[in-house]
């Protein structure tokens, strides 16, 4: 008599359990999309097929992916996506994956131009393109530029502007923060989540961030403020009059990141908390 094969809700079980006992974050969501992507279905379909066997070559399928998330990668590397904005994006190690704070800087800009009427923008450091990739759908109009100095991050964040159609309205440009290429008329619009991990908030992160993400997209010196000044004086050149800065930051450097802002001429300077309350994102204005 053959073995009992496993059923989707026995494996999803067992593949949480196992990612439980490595501290792994969020075992049971992990599971489920893991398991999700293995069988090539989305969570609902996983949940309306919990009593279906799994033949060997579906579980062939799942146990090298929750053995890679057992080793800390993260879920949206092994997917290779993650969401931002309503929208799917491809993620690799060469990119930050999206966090739901960032959001914030979208749902500003579109306070800033409600009727719709943002002509150009420009996204430094922009990783997956998440930012720019965004501003560029939510704005059918607007033309934008997307800034990093890494070349992998810039041909994800490519592929994210053609998946999404996108790509005949945003440039491209392998460069620091303060080679921001000018505008003609000036950018109305500059946005920016620019490394600002301290260097000891570095050592408090998790395994899954240290060894996985990105140093050089994390962590700009020892106190994590030093790209700001960078964002703000390239900015600040740039814009055109009246034109808006938007910078992600950290939880504990709002007063610190707008006193830069101003340092470096900005009017209207603000801070802005995210869902959960914490400073999330400097704002000035160029007057």
């Amino acid at each position: 008599m053959g073995v009992k094969a496993a059923t989707v809700r026995e494996i999803l079980a067992k593949s949480e359990g196992y990612l439980a006992e490595r501290d792994i974050d969020s075992p049971r969501l992990s599971a489920q999309v893991l398991v999700a992507k293995a069988l090539e279905m989305d969570r609902l379909g996983l949940i309306l097929a919990m009593d279906r066997p799994l033949t060997p070559d579906e579980l062939d399928a799942v146990r090298p992916l929750i053995a890679r998330r057992g080793r800390g990668e993260p879920a949206a590397y092994i997917l290779g996506e993650r969401e931002f904005y309503g929208l799917d994006f491809t993620v690799t190690p060469a990119t930050l994956i999206p966090r739901p704070e960032t959001e914030c800087i979208i749902d500003r800009a579109r306070e800033l131009f409600p009727d719709g009427a943002l002509a150009h923008f420009a996204d430094l450091g922009t990783g997956s393109g998440c930012l720019a990739v965004t501003l560029a759908t939510l704005f059918p109009a607007a033309h934008g530029l997307a800034l990093d100095q890494s070349p992998d991050a810039l041909a994800v964040a490519r592929q994210n502007a053609e998946h999404h159609k996108v790509v005949d309205r945003l440039a491209f440009v392998e460069a620091d923060f303060a080679a921001l290429p000018p505008c003609d008329g000036g950018y109305a619009l500059v946005v920016s989540n620019p490394p600002y991990v301290s260097a000891a908030e570095y050592r408090e992160c998790s395994r899954e961030v240290r060894t996985f993400e990105p140093f050089t997209a994390l962590v700009p010196g020892e106190s994590g403020l030093e790209a700001v000044p960078v964002v703000a004086r390239a900015a600040y050149t740039r814009l055109r009059p009246g034109g808006w800065l938007l910078v992600e930051i950290g939880w504990k450097q709002g007063p610190d990141a707008a006193a830069l802002l101003a340092e470096a001429g900005f009017a209207d300077v603000a801070v802005r908390r995210d869902l959960a309350g914490c400073d999330r994102v400097v704002e000035g204005r160029k007057p």
